[in-house]
């Protein structure tokens, strides 16, 4: 007989993240942190109202397509191209210092008397592996906090966005590195070669894109609606061929894709299309389902002492090193720290290259639990920091609010 609790699942997926949110926003945070909550809530963690299934998960994924799309479609070319450079060096020092961190922390617990390791491999790559994974970086998080804000195309916003795709490759590089000196059939030069090639892919496909794709908006205007299906359907296809030709982060895909379309006719109706799909139905479920993979295990003392440093550890390496690259930048202090908080959340991605590190017995499966605590305190402090970086004087919200909503009005009457 088929099973139709997946409707009762996304039933009470959406309408607690929706209480969370409301109750999170009186409080004055951000409301992504109300979801996360809602997913913890009613997962195993604590409750085991809703169970994580194979359903959720690829519709979580689709979630946060769509989000990174959205954050591509709302970037300014023009500013994404002038943080070029500074974006290179925030995810280069925003890598390599969380990696010391993380090593030098696992170095000091991951040892006979502290915590005992069951994995494989050496212990020098067991603790190499606990610095990878703290260079990992959420950023979808970021994300939908800086839209709510409506700090997403602000100079800082565009620093996050440029520095977390850059951040995504110098992860895949670190996580082939070591796991191609504990596997010698993974070849670092192959993976290489093979992130050049999607990006040439990337602009080359872009590109026809967006010049046919301008032309036949430019032609075919009465129905705006099937415009929005081919540019999710281009968004699929790029997010399909990075994830499994090229070994790209599909989410990266995603983010290009809305950058080829950022610049196109009619790119603000394709935006509020989106905004619909992604707050009503995907973004809910993608947030709720971080919190559904959320089991914390049995621990001792040593783990939970290694839990609160690494925590910590987690969340200064990413604010010390990306805010150090945006200094070296000249970015203001201000800025300096927004960009440095913006890439605190570890989120999914953590948990990914975690899972990946255990298979290849490069983990302890009892680190497993200090892990998840990490994923879960920076996925629901990343938004709470963020939002007090970004905290300015109250008539400067409210003008930009003002802005905001005349340049909407001004779009309307243009389409219309």
């Amino acid at each position: 007989m088929e099973s139709y609790s997946y409707l009762l699942a996304l039933a009470i997926i959406l309408i607690s993240t929706k209480i969370l949110s409301i109750v999170t926003k009186k409080f004055q945070m951000p409301q992504v942190v109300g979801a996360l909550l809602a997913g913890l809530l009613i997962g195993p963690a604590v409750f085991g109202i809703v169970k994580e299934t194979d359903f959720l998960d690829q519709v979580s994924e689709i979630g946060v397509i769509v989000l990174m799309f959205s954050a591509g479609l709302e970037t300014d070319i023009r500013e994404l191209k002038k943080t070029g450079k500074a974006s290179a060096l925030i995810a280069l020092i925003g890598v390599l210092v969380p990696l010391i961190g993380g090593f030098f922390v696992a170095y000091c617990f991951n040892r006979p008397g502290m915590i005992e390791s069951n994995a494989q491999s050496p212990i020098f790559l067991q603790n190499m592996f606990i610095g990878v994974i703290l260079t990992a970086t959420s950023v979808s998080i970021t994300v939908e906090t800086l839209k709510e804000m409506g700090k997403l195309n602000t100079r800082a916003g565009n620093a996050i966005l440029g520095a977390a795709i850059i951040d995504d490759i110098l992860g895949i590089v670190a996580l082939t590195i070591i796991t191609s000196v504990a596997d010698p059939s993974v070849n670092v030069i192959i993976v290489l070669l093979k992130i050049v090639a999607f990006f040439v892919f990337a602009l080359g496909i872009g590109l026809l894109f967006y010049v046919t794709f301008n032309r036949w908006t430019a032609a075919y205007e009465r129905d705006m609606r099937r415009f929005v299906i081919i540019a999710f359907v281009f968004c699929l296809i790029i997010s399909y061929c990075a994830e499994t030709f090229f070994g790209v982060a599909d989410i990266t895909g995603a983010y290009i894709a809305g950058l080829m379309i950022a610049n196109t006719r009619h790119s603000k109706y394709i935006i509020r299309r989106f905004d619909t799909l992604s707050y009503m139905f995907l973004s809910p479920i993608f947030f709720a389902s971080i919190g559904l993979k959320v089991e914390l295990p049995k621990m001792t003392m040593a783990i939970i002492l290694f839990s609160i440093v690494l925590t910590s550890v987690a969340i200064l390496t990413k604010i010390v090193g990306c805010g150090l690259g945006a200094k070296l930048c000249k970015y203001s202090t201000k800025e300096s720290l927004q960009v440095g908080v913006g890439m605190v959340s570890r989120g999914e991605v953590a948990l990914i290259v975690a899972s990946k590190g255990d298979l290849m017995g490069l983990m302890s499966t009892n680190l497993m639990g200090p892990i998840i605590i990490v994923v879960v305190v920076t996925t629901i402090v990343a938004p709470i920091l963020l939002k007090l970086a970004f905290a300015g004087p109250k008539q400067e919200v409210e003008a930009n609010a003002l802005t905001a909503s005349y340049e909407e009005m001004q779009n309307l009457k243009k389409q219309h």
